[in-house]
């Protein structure tokens, strides 16, 4: 109990106002209450050579002493129940070791409970509170595996301690950024699946060869990586080949030859494919008009022009996409494919390839732009650092430094 200290004689020995009267918080706790009784530190040394399953330890007057123990008889997880329950009062605290079956460096593993019921004195639940680091220092921190803390027996069961141990390993919950974040993946990843499957299908059609297709299995929603940092470097759908018709393949052959100059290629996203939509012959000035408005498309061009007094025929690549026009599906699948067609028509058909070029609107192809685009200019001259100009005006008379002994003075 409390009391209110008044100024003047005769307070000397009051308690200060809000301190208890308690003898248990003469000192404060802190200082913990060492072990003091030699019949507990040798059962400790003698249970951590693995014949104990179980040790109860208790405070008799202000004393550690051995509570109770159990001899080894099944697996841990049989006996814990049978075995730890019992042993526990409703009105008074204790701290219980269990031991576990498995082993670390030092020996087997224990189990620190710590018992405090809702019932029990407070003075008590203060006294065991400043007393558990003691009692895992004596028995040995190495040795303890977990440590649970419980007001009722279910907190303590063994269902209680394998809900611990679910939630130790569960990871911590999220912040309303990280749900977020959680949400965009789960998006990213729902457009993947659907860019990449055809009805229920894993499956698509891939190899160096159009003839002789291999088989590879699409990425899964879990495996997309959308972390955001500055060290991100995101898994996209590379190295996708659709094959090429037999019609295209005659197409590039004769452009080869140049028997025609002009190819326009389009995926058929449901046979998934590479199809030939036509060959007709271009200008450069017929260039815009070849470039759909609503679909992407890809064409090989057989640029015929001038450079420096030569004559040039150079086989140009245009990857037209019209911006959001097309699906995300579409969109996603030619710029996966374009990179393996490519690699197709310069190693297999042995077509050079002098420019690669990407648009989104056919007006940029003018007979300017491709010639800047596969003869980019040459910036040779320089420009020397220009020294700024000095201050206005006059900056005085030049001071002369006079070496050493140029008056007569000694060096």
């Amino acid at each position: 109990m409390g009391f209110l200290l008044r100024e003047g004689k005769g307070n000397e020995n009051l308690p200060a106002a809000g301190v208890c009267s308690v003898s248990c918080c003469r000192a404060g706790f802190e200082e913990p209450i060492p072990i003091s009784t030699t019949e507990l530190r040798d059962f400790f040394a003698k249970a951590r050579n693995g014949s104990v399953r179980l040790i109860k330890v208790i405070i008799e007057e202000e004393q550690l002493v051995l509570g109770a123990h159990k001899e080894l008889a099944r697996r841990w997880d049989v006996d814990y129940d049978a075995f730890v329950l019992p042993l526990l009062d409703e009105q008074q605290p204790c701290y219980v070791l269990y031991r576990l079956d498995s082993q670390n460096a030092q020996g087997y593993e224990w189990l620190f409970i710590s018992w405090s019921p809702d019932n029990s004195p407070v003075r008590l639940k203060m006294l065991y509170a400043a007393t558990r680091a003691t009692v895992k220092k004596e028995f040995g921190g190495g040795h303890i595996k977990d440590e649970m803390f419980g007001t009722v027996k279910e907190d303590v069961s063994l269902s209680g301690y394998q809900k611990h141990v679910s939630s130790c390993s569960a990871p911590a919950p999220l912040t309303a950024a990280e749900q977020e974040l959680q949400q965009i993946r789960i998006n990213e990843g729902e457009v993947a699946q659907d860019a990449c499957s055809q009805d229920s299908s894993t499956e698509m059609m891939v190899g160096g060869c159009c003839c002789c297709p291999s088989l590879v299995e699409y990425p899964s929603p879990e495996e997309v990586k959308t972390e955001i940092s500055v060290e991100s470097k995101h898994q996209t759908l590379q190295g996708l080949a659709f094959p090429l018709q037999l019609d295209a393949q005659q197409a590039i052959q004769a452009l080869k030859q140049k028997k025609i100059n002009y190819i326009q290629l389009k995926l058929d996203l449901e046979r998934e494919t590479i199809d030939l939509v036509h060959t007709s012959p271009t200008d450069i000035s017929d260039l815009p008009k070849r470039i759909p408005q609503d679909s992407a498309r890809y064409h090989f061009f057989l640029y015929k022009h001038s450079h420096e007094g030569d004559y040039l025929e150079s086989v140009v690549f245009i990857y037209s996409m019209p911006g959001y026009k097309c699906s995300i599906k579409e969109r996603m699948l030619y710029s996966s494919c374009k990179s393996r067609l490519l690699d197709t028509v310069e190693q297999e058909f042995c077509l050079e390839i002098a420019k690669k070029i990407e648009i989104d609107d056919g007006a940029e192809l003018t007979a300017e732009f491709l010639y800047d685009e596969v003869h980019p200019k040459q910036h040779a001259f320089k420009q020397a650092f220009a020294k700024p100009k000095g201050p206005v005006g006059k900056r005085g008379q030049k001071r002369l430094i006079k070496g050493p002994g140029e008056n007569g003075e000694d060096s």
